[in-house]
């Protein structure tokens, strides 16, 4: 399973470990999209940026 991650929110006057996170996510800009294998450290990565990002499940 994949996930489809677009970032909703800029990173501007967020923590730095906030911005590494999107990074890792391969978010740089807002309406961006990045598609990830459904991982336990994906999942954590989004839980942490949560407020800043949208996501959802793709079967395939």
């Amino acid at each position: 399973m994949k996930i489809k991650v677009v970032q909703t929110r800029s990173a501007i006057g967020r923590s730095q470990d906030q911005h590494q996170t999107l990074r890792g996510l391969g978010l740089t800009k807002i309406r961006k999209e990045s598609i990830l294998d459904d991982t336990p450290a994906v999942r954590g990565m989004i839980r942490k940026v949560a407020h800043l990002v949208q996501w959802q499940e793709i079967n395939g």
